[in-house]
């Protein structure tokens, strides 16, 4: 029985990606295994959303060829299908390419990479058919579900689209029952995704309110959390069900981007400070208890420092409860890569004054996001525990303010504290960005 190590890269949509590569693999007889170095075979799910992350999945399948020199390595992911061609041309240390538009050819693949045939695979995008995934990735008691692939928003920075293809919807049925079938094997957390959720249906006359009705007539006590949603077209109906069922996590990931109307239309979006901060208030006054994310692209091209101060002044006005911060990188192919080549060395100074106000933007969110956090103080909340604290009563979990991965933590105290199992408890202090707690349930 052959085997096979996967190192999982980039966002939670292509942690999906991973999570069945995995499956198909397993269904086809091979053997995962946990160390890289007892395996036959070597998948590197790449992504390739900007410049750091595409340098990251190049450094690890180096990495891998370096210790790993008599192995076989079979690149995959977002890079791979943007660059298959290039890759399979210039990249000596990596057996195989595959593209990520139809994940059913990695068995396929794999078997060649190991028979010693090179293979360089980008296949068209499909829509293939659903894949029960046999092993996750995430913490114990959570689960992502991707709702829809592909993108039709054509944000004029943004390479997805040229990537993963034009935005199309599960079917509805399909996904409550993989909802369904996850529940049953004891997920308490589903963290709904894809490029742009408020989109969900449109395409087949649905709708994330009809898709979220659905999962919520499923029995048992679950969390569902929507992760990004564009905040140019939110489904306000959606604020009712999370008003009528706890379960439906009342948090908000909006990916703002900026807040200067001049370089959201250059982007693509149609948005702006005043429009945002309405938003967020909107979502405050329907649901006082609301937790609002974004996130924020600095260095676009065209942006000056009055941009950045209009930014900060969004920050210190609105108050978010987490927000994250990263810097442009040009995509090729796109817009505003084109943008940033006219720019010259204009462009140059541009990134490294983005790369300074991106520190102190961070700082300012740090301390508005410890404000914030404030509040849960006292309160008493349901945590889903992470992970335990080796030689101590205590875990690391999440409450339903934290979302996976880029959220803060708490730290409860308390005995039996089972990775994946719900406990309720007490906040007793803020530590950070991350509070401190003791369990009440046992």
């Amino acid at each position: 029985m052959p085997s096979f190590y996967l190192e999982p890269l980039g966002c939670a949509k292509n942690q999906v990606d991973a999570e069945v590569i995995i499956s198909l693999l397993l269904d086809a007889g091979w053997e995962l295994v946990e160390d890289p170095a007892e395996a036959d075979l070597i998948v590197v799910n790449t992504c390739g959303f900007i410049r750091d992350a595409k340098e990251e999945s190049l450094e690890t399948a180096f990495l891998f060829r370096e210790r790993f020199p008599d192995k076989r390595i079979l690149l995959t992911g977002c890079l791979a299908q943007r660059y298959g061609r290039e890759l399979g041309e210039e990249m000596e240390e990596v057996d195989g390419v595959l593209g990520n538009a139809d994940l059913s050819a990695v068995v396929d693949a794999a078997r060649q990479v190991m028979e010693g045939r090179r293979v360089v695979w980008t296949p068209q995008a499909r829509r293939p058919a659903h894949v029960r995934r046999k092993r996750l990735l995430s913490f114990p008691g959570s689960a992502y579900v991707k709702v829809a692939e592909g993108c039709d928003n054509r944000c004029s920075y943004c390479a997805i689209p040229l990537i993963r293809g034009r935005f199309w919807s599960r079917p509805e049925e399909e996904i409550v029952q993989e909802v369904k079938g996850l529940l049953g094997e004891g997920i308490r957390e589903v963290n709904l995704v894809a490029q742009d959720l408020g989109s969900y249906g449109k395409e087949r006359g649905g709708s994330l309110f009809g898709l979220l009705e659905r999962i919520l007539e499923l029995q048992g006590d679950f969390w569902v959390r929507l992760l990004y949603i564009h905040p140019d077209h939110f489904p306000w109906e959606i604020l009712r069900l999370m008003g009528q069922d706890r379960r439906l996590l009342p948090y908000v990931d909006l990916p703002f981007q900026h807040v200067s109307a001049r370089l959201l239309r250059r982007m693509g979006r149609r948005g702006d400070a005043e429009r945002y901060a309405e938003l967020v208030h909107a979502l405050r006054d329907s649901l006082p208890d609301v937790v609002v994310r974004s996130t924020f692209l600095l260095g676009f091209p065209g942006e000056e420092e009055e941009d950045l101060d209009a930014l900060a002044r969004f920050l210190e006005e609105v108050r978010l409860d987490w927000a994250g911060f990263f810097v442009y990188s040009p995509e090729e192919g796109t817009p505003a890569e084109a943008w940033h080549r006219e720019e010259g060395r204009k462009a140059g100074v541009r990134l490294e004054r983005a790369e300074r106000r991106k520190e102190d933007l961070e700082r300012l969110q740090e301390g508005i996001t410890g404000e914030r956090l404030e509040r849960w103080v006292g309160r008493e909340c349901e945590v889903l525990v992470e992970e335990r604290i080796e030689g101590e009563d205590m875990a690391l979990a999440r409450s339903a303010f934290q979302a996976p991965e880029v959220d803060g933590l708490v730290v409860v105290h308390g005995e039996g504290l089972e990775p994946g199992r719900v406990v309720r408890a007490r906040v007793l202090k803020r530590n950070g960005i991350d509070l401190e707690g003791v369990c009440l349930s046992q």
